[in-house]
C-alpha cells in the first residue's frame, strides 16, 4: 500500500495526500457524511463511481468530486509507477464503508 500523508484531521474535515503503489486500487466504498475532492498530483488516478456509473481520469491538475453516500473505487492507472492525489473530505463525520463488488 502507498503512503498517506495527513495535511489536517478534525471531526469534520480531513485532508490528506495518498499514494497509491503501481496497480493499487482503494475498494469500492461509501461515506455517509462526507463529500471527496480529489486533486491528481502525480501519474494517473481512475475513479469511478455508482449511482449512477460514472468515471473520471485524472492526471496532475485534475480534479473531481464524489457526493457522500455515491459508492465508488480509486485505482493507480499505472501498473508500474506509484500515483498520488490530494484528498479532501468534508463537511461531515468520516466513515468508510465498503460496498461489495459487481458481479
Amino acid at each position: 500500500m502507498g503512503e498517506r500523508h495527513s495535511i489536517i484531521a478534525t471531526d469534520q474535515v480531513r485532508v490528506r495526500i495518498m499514494e497509491l503503489a503501481a496497480g493499487e486500487e482503494v475498494a469500492c466504498h461509501y461515506h455517509s457524511e462526507v463529500t471527496d475532492s480529489f486533486f491528481g498530483l502525480t501519474g494517473a488516478i481512475l475513479i469511478t463511481a455508482r449511482e449512477p456509473a460514472e468515471s473520471w481520469q485524472l492526471a496532475p491538475g485534475g480534479h473531481c468530486e464524489v457526493a457522500a453516500l455515491r459508492p465508488h473505487s480509486v485505482r493507480n492507472l499505472s501498473p508500474e509507477l506509484p500515483a498520488s492525489y490530494l484528498l479532501v473530505q468534508g463537511v461531515g463525520r468520516y466513515d468508510f464503508n465498503p460496498v461489495e463488488a459487481e458481479k
